[in-house]
């Protein structure tokens, strides 16, 4: 059978799904008929999935999880809420899904959603504070903490607003914070805010929780694993002696190599390997360099951070960096916000925007975006979309999630609060899908050819 395959559908989704099957086909090394035969469906059925002209239907995704080394959620694809490359949520739709949050039996919080996507790892929130404390006393009664939770958070403040969280040996703190300051903690770290007393209004947050590289599929295989194994993959990066030392043993664990096969590779004596991995010494460059070619590894995957970071940072406005994009037209003016080092992929800006209306699209960034509109203009916000450039007006409170490589700008006045977050691509993914010719890359994200040619032709 000579296998062509097709794209004929009009639906979208279903030609994704069908070139995202083939790739399942291929992995598995399954024909189309190895296919129809081992999932008891016809020939023309796998055909008319894998060309986009049907449907998978749940019972031959049970078969197919059954019969082959796959999971069930391997067949519900991303789905694509934003076809036109932006997502907006307006102030008023956002009014509506207003929730009141009590905690210890009193109105504490009030929540609204803001703009957000299936595509992204975005889950953020409008939030105002509605207890009320009359001191900066970290042990104040009226404030009741969380637990933490999984994702990562970045929160803007607007108002008169307390930040409460523990410090690095677990006593309470406060952060005295006010408009354009900002916060970023990591997973798990109880918190709380409140509004301070005499404030002219309730104070608000823009709380931008957000998964990284553990959400999704490595959360999921960590679950597999369970408690012991998973906890194998954790190191310690306590300090910057301990992660090279737990990063070097993990890496020649993973290699079976043992020191003393490291020292006939590279000549560094055994002791001082020992001392390495014990975490009482870092290397230079060159050192850790040779050990890298040693193991077969990058020298990035033995670098330890470049600096052990509290678990969560406080960053006040006035001492933001700030400067203007382009230098040429001086269209926004920029302050950075608070940020970690060990989130590249993560970055926090506040734009002042100080060009009028215009057609070029200065911006594209190869990250997800998440856009609220924090001041008191309308702004104009410019996109383009496959050939067509569209435009939208940001109000007050409106808020907008934007796909990566989306070339845009904004136009106007005002003030927008900008976070920008890596999806599932950025970072060891994207050096992979890079490390592939292009007509590869291209395949990887849409394959529409199966391993052979049943004709064996080149």
């Amino acid at each position: 059978m000579v296998l062509e395959i097709t794209s004929d559908s009009k639906n979208q989704e279903l030609v994704r799904f069908g070139n995202y099957f083939l790739g399942i086909l291929n992995d598995l090394k399954r024909r189309p008929e190895d296919a129809a035969k081992e999932l008891n469906v016809s020939l023309e059925e796998i055909m008319d999935i894998i060309n986009g002209r049907k449907e998978i239907s749940s019972e031959i995704i049970i078969r197919a999880a059954k019969a082959w080394p796959v999971n069930l959620r391997d067949f519900y694809l991303m789905k694509d809420d934003c076809p036109d490359g932006v997502k907006i949520m307006r102030a008023e739709d956002s009014a509506k899904s207003s929730r009141i949050m009590e905690r210890g039996g009193l109105p504490y919080y009030e929540y609204r959603d803001t703009a957000v996507s299936s595509i992204s790892l975005f889950r953020p929130e409008w939030i105002e504070e509605l207890c009320i404390v009359d001191d900066n006393d970290p042990n104040n009664p009226a404030v009741q903490w969380n637990n933490g939770h999984f994702m990562h958070q970045f929160t803007y403040f607007i108002g008169d607003v307390n930040y409460y969280y523990r410090g690095p040996d677990g006593q309470k703190k406060v952060a005295v914070m006010n408009t354009g300051d900002s916060v970023y903690g990591t997973p798990f770290r109880p918190h709380s805010f409140a509004t301070r007393k005499n404030a002219k209004e309730n104070g608000l947050i823009l709380a931008l929780t957000y998964g990284n590289q553990l959400a999704g599929d490595a959360q999921q295989e960590l679950s597999v694993l369970g408690e012991r194994l998973g906890m194998s993959y954790w190191l310690d990066f306590s300090s910057r002696e301990k992660s090279f030392g737990s990063l070097l043993n993990f890496h020649r664990r993973c290699a079976s190599l043992s020191f003393e096969e490291i020292t006939k590779r590279t000549g560094i004596d055994k002791d001082r390997l020992i001392q390495f991995e014990n975490g009482l010494e870092i290397p230079s460059f060159e050192i850790i360099n040779s050990l890298a070619v040693s193991m077969n590894v990058n020298s990035r995957d033995l670098l330890p951070p470049d600096a052990i970071e509290d678990k969560v940072i406080v960053q006040y406005y006035k001492e933001s960096p700030n400067w203007y994009y382009p230098e040429s037209i001086k269209a926004y003016k920029i302050v950075e916000l608070c940020h970690s080092k060990n989130l590249p992929f993560s970055k926090a800006f506040e734009f002042s925007i100080l060009k009028n209306n215009d057609d070029e699209l200065d911006l594209e960034v190869g990250l997800h975006q998440y856009v609220y509109n924090v001041g008191n203009e309308n702004i104009q916000f410019n996109w383009r979309i496959e050939n067509s450039v569209k435009h939208d007006d940001l109000k007050p409170g409106d808020s907008v999630y934007i796909k990566p490589n989306i070339p845009h700008s904004f136009r106007g006045g005002g003030k927008l609060m900008v976070l920008r977050i890596a999806g599932r691509i950025a970072g060891d993914a994207q050096r992979e899908l890079s490390c592939l010719e292009q007509n590869d890359a291209n395949r990887a994200i849409s394959e529409t050819s199966m391993w052979f040619d049943p004709q064996g032709k080149d």
